[in-house]
């Protein structure tokens, strides 16, 4: 009755002590943000990043890819196999309030010498030479979560655990921008080919002319020859063309998760739009939807909790053992209830008083990792912002370079014209003409690529807002 007495004064201490403690708290740094981005036309609550990536993409093609990237994608597969394993961490922390419980059977036979003390005594009180020991029992241990040591140990695996869902929605937001940039890339190299090829056809009339125009004296064999110069630099690009369509097929084949191969694609690149409502919404609202930032904030609270595992560690411990069962000397009667029947309970405190400064130097650790979480989450923050305000200015200012340079293709397509007529009439020589020619196909090339970088400066922008993982 004592023993069970002074046990339960010892659990009624542990309670009043488990009352007395406090978590450590978490104090959300100051981020600073402005009211809104850089370059931010209006301030707008909404943001076009709270679409769903099938409203945003309206393509079905292109929605087609983005489906079987989400499904298939082998970055995305490992990331979604590391949330299961740190789900089951998460499980297992759940259970590490509860005591251990083993179950032991043992047989034990010992025979001591003769001339021993135990082997003189053994043959005078049993008449046998040798000592047998028979043991089934239950061990039971527990450590009171006095300080919050237990529950911060939780708190870490359920960070951990969140940690890993955000990046699987980090790396979702990554491979669909990533699909639909590589998408939009094909349907550049396809209108660059295009262009490529109409140019082909009147670089071919250009040098038949000329041959025409030598054959009658008209001009010189130079003329031929810088004519046939250029039909040969165009028939050039278009096979440089022909591979980069090929390489950027692989790649988007191999993003979605399939083998290298032709990529199917029933509109072109004049056909291709994306919303032109581009509202922002607030930066503070970025914070939270962003995954990678998100992520960065849950390395931050589990730091948190390591300071209050580091703190705990520090503090005396409670631990309670107890072990009980059936025990006999002889295997006859081992199962003899109760006879063989035993047990014990065991209750101790434990205070660490000198371990080589080893825990106040994981207490100091820990804080200075929290402090660096803190400047590595700020550091998100302004990485974030950074890059919602890139895409922001490119946008503008490619719909600016979009027009000037549709206004440049139309002029000089206008040029080719007026230096054909005047190259037949006499009045303007091969160079001019060829010349024209070559300015026509960089200014068509360099609409058609513009035109892909708007395009991309919109997925960028929808990225960096914490759009595609809905």
């Amino acid at each position: 009755m004592k023993l069970i007495k002074n046990i339960f004064l010892t659990f009624i201490l542990a309670v009043i002590a488990v009352s007395c403690v406090t978590k450590v708290a978490y104090t959300e740094p100051d981020l600073q943000l402005p009211e809104d981005f850089r370059f931010t036309a209006t301030a707008d609550t909404a943001s076009v990043a709270n679409l769903q990536w099938k409203d945003f993409f309206k393509d079905p093609i292109l929605q087609g890819l983005i489906e079987k990237g989400i499904a298939n994608n082998l970055d995305l597969q490992i990331a979604l196999k590391q949330v299961a394993s740190s789900q089951e961490k998460l499980l297992q922390a759940k259970y590490l309030q509860y005591p251990d419980i083993g179950f032991a059977v043992s047989g034990q036979i010992s025979r001591p010498s003769k001339n021993s003390m135990n082997g003189q005594s053994l043959n005078l009180f049993i008449g046998k030479n040798h000592v047998e020991d028979y043991n089934a029992a239950f061990n039971l241990s527990w450590e009171a979560d006095i300080w919050g040591k237990i529950k911060n140990q939780q708190e870490v695996s359920r960070m951990q655990y969140l940690q890993t869902y955000e990046a699987t929605k980090a790396i979702q937001t990554q491979v669909v921008a990533a699909i639909a940039q590589g998408y939009y890339n094909l349907l550049m190299l396809d209108k660059q080919l295009t262009i490529a090829q109409s140019n082909l056809e009147l670089s071919t009339n250009t040098l038949s002319i000329t041959e025409k125009m030598w054959e009658s004296g008209d001009t010189t064999s130079l003329g031929v020859q810088q004519a046939t110069a250029q039909k040969q630099s165009t028939e050039l690009l278009i096979s440089q063309l022909q591979q980069n369509i090929a390489i950027q097929e692989n790649a988007l084949s191999i993003l979605v998760g399939e083998a290298p191969n032709k990529v199917n694609r029933g509109i072109e690149m004049s056909d291709t739009s994306l919303s032109q409502d581009l509202s922002t919404g607030l930066p503070a609202k970025m914070v939270s939807r962003r995954p990678d930032v998100r992520q960065q904030e849950l390395v931050l609270l589990e730091s948190n909790a390591m300071v209050g595992i580091a703190q705990a560690n520090m503090y005396p411990s409670l631990k309670i053992t107890a072990n009980g069962g059936i025990n006999s000397f002889k295997f006859d009667n081992w199962f003899q209830i109760p006879a063989s029947l035993f047990g014990s309970v065991l209750g101790g405190i434990t205070q660490p008083i000198f371990q080589k400064r080893q825990l106040k130097t994981d207490l100091a650790v820990a804080k200075i990792q929290r402090e660096k979480n803190v400047l590595a989450f700020r550091q998100s923050v302004l990485n974030a912002m950074g890059e919602v305000s890139d895409a922001l200015v490119s946008n503008e200012n490619l719909k600016v370079q979009e027009q000037k340079a549709t206004e440049q293709v139309t002029t000089l397509k206008d040029g080719i014209k007026s230096a054909q007529m005047l190259y037949k009439g006499g009045l303007a020589n091969y160079l001019e003409v060829i010349t024209a020619q070559a300015n026509s196909l960089q200014a068509e090339l360099n609409l058609a690529s513009v035109k892909r970088q708007r395009l991309s400066s919109i997925v960028d922008l929808y990225r960096a807002l914490g759009g595609g993982w809905k």
